[in-house]
């Protein structure tokens, strides 16, 4: 069982920057491939970046890729994604996850534990 904690959210205008922090419970942070998702208002949880379980592999969305930098730091079970040039469009409540059960995690149903979401609000 892992719980995950997301902090670091808030509210920054267009082209600002803010950088998220997911803190991980348990020992076994280093088995688990972590992953940060968002959902808007009225849109599905989509994917936006993941990481590997050493930190040497990261993947992004398109929407995201050249801005957001995924990180992880397993002495801390921590996860990050730092988020710059943001746009109104990535406002959104933002999610960490964890995925032990998948060697290459995409979906949302690939992941084993979810944290409860923090608020980022881009205004222009």
């Amino acid at each position: 069982q892992v719980q995950l904690v997301e902090s670091g959210g808030g509210l920054v205008q267009a082209g600002g920057s803010l950088r998220l922090s997911c803190a991980a419970s348990g020992r076994t942070f280093s088995r688990y491939i972590m992953g940060w998702f968002r959902q808007a208002p009225g849109k599905e949880r989509e994917f936006v970046a993941r990481i590997s379980r050493s930190g040497g592999s990261t993947v992004y969305a398109d929407s995201v890729k050249g801005r957001f930098t995924i990180s992880r730091d397993n002495g801390k079970n921590t996860v990050y994604v730092q988020m710059n040039s943001l746009k109104p469009e990535d406002t959104a409540v933002y999610y960490c996850a964890a995925s032990f059960r998948h060697a290459d995690p995409g979906p949302p149903s690939e992941f084993d534990y979810w944290g409860q979401g923090t608020q980022v609000t881009v205004s222009s």
